[in-house]
């Protein structure tokens, strides 16, 4: 594209949008003002893409965020939007990346169950994690793997927890951008943790015990994981394979959603905190904490892929409204 052409041919429409924001306007200024604006973005997408200019794409941004908010008036936040994402937003978002963390969350846990096997069976693979002694303290009754969940205060051990944990699922999905090899690493480190704990007590011959205490947390936990980890991973592939959409589109698209989920996933892990905080280490039997987990967990399930489902199925996605997306111009199929 000729950027000295293309300038000459529509600066005026770009002066005339300019004057028109600065006068109050009839109807068919109005009218004028809403058409002019969405040629003036399809202008700027087309430079962005074609030819940028650093000074005259900020010219025209500055142009086009002005008409917008012109045009669509300011708009704050409010109850209705958080009630919209949380029975809309969210949950259609997880459904939409369902091909991506339901084989993530079977895999991971094939993966943990094979280090476990491979450390409990291994007696040098628990030599080389800690002297004798220490392995003794960490799975005896009573031992370090019991005492972990009441070795502080309820709420501040949920408050640490639901910390971590929230900025585990967050790293996951910022760092998908880079093709996704920071999340497989991310992923394997929580993975590896589990399958250590698995095979160290199931040496001794107490792996009830230890899934006895990390069922009630744990199912909802690592599915607020494995959904991070597999929106980081599709979020990634997004930068390899943006599909129809232009690969700016496609990650501006994808890493709106992901921020969204985020913020989602960060309540899901709060819940889930809160069971590791207040009933894991309780004195419930461990069938009552255990059902008490798996009953967060297929609520979580159930608001997914009902909830979710049919809101995808509606159209939602997960990004923001359509009034508050920077204009694109169409690419062809």
């Amino acid at each position: 594209m000729d950027l000295d052409v293309f300038v000459t041919a529509h600066r005026a429409e770009w002066d005339r949008l300019d004057a028109l924001l600065r006068r109050r306007l009839n109807g068919a200024e109005a009218d004028e003002l809403v058409a002019l604006y969405q040629r003036t973005a399809t202008h700027l997408s087309l430079i962005q893409s074609s030819a940028p200019d650093p000074q005259l794409t900020g010219r025209l941004s500055q142009l086009v965020a002005r008409a917008r908010s012109a045009v669509t008036g300011t708009r704050r936040a409010s109850w209705r939007d958080v009630t919209r994402f949380l029975a809309h937003g969210f949950p259609a978002a997880v459904y939409r990346s369902r091909h991506w963390w339901v084989p993530t969350a079977l895999l991971s846990t094939v993966v943990a169950a094979l280090l476990g096997w491979w450390i409990g069976t291994h007696p040098e693979v628990q030599s080389s994690i800690a002297a004798p002694s220490e392995l003794r303290e960490l799975t005896r009754p009573g031992g370090q793997y019991e005492t972990y969940y009441s070795s502080h205060p309820a709420a501040s051990f949920a408050a640490q927890v639901w910390t971590n944990n929230a900025q585990a699922a967050a790293m996951c999905l910022v760092l998908g951008i880079f093709l996704g090899l920071p999340v497989l690493w991310i992923l394997f480190q929580n993975m590896l943790n589990l399958g250590i704990g698995m095979g160290l007590m199931s040496s001794v011959g107490r792996l009830d015990t230890f899934l006895g205490l990390v069922l009630p947390h744990g199912l909802l936990e690592l599915t607020a994981v494995f959904v991070a980890a597999g929106t980081g991973l599709r979020l990634g592939w997004t930068l390899i394979d943006p599909g129809p959409r232009s690969r700016r589109t496609a990650l501006a698209e994808e890493g709106r959603a992901a921020v969204g989920m985020a913020i989602g996933l960060a309540l899901v892990l709060f819940v889930s905190g809160a069971i590791e905080g207040f009933v894991t280490p309780s004195g419930l039997p461990t069938w009552a904490r255990i059902t008490i987990g798996i009953v967060a967990e297929l609520t979580f399930l159930a608001y997914v892929f009902v909830l979710g489902g049919r809101a995808a199925r509606a159209g939602d996605t997960g990004d923001v409204e359509a009034a508050e997306r920077s204009a694109t111009v169409p690419t062809a199929a």
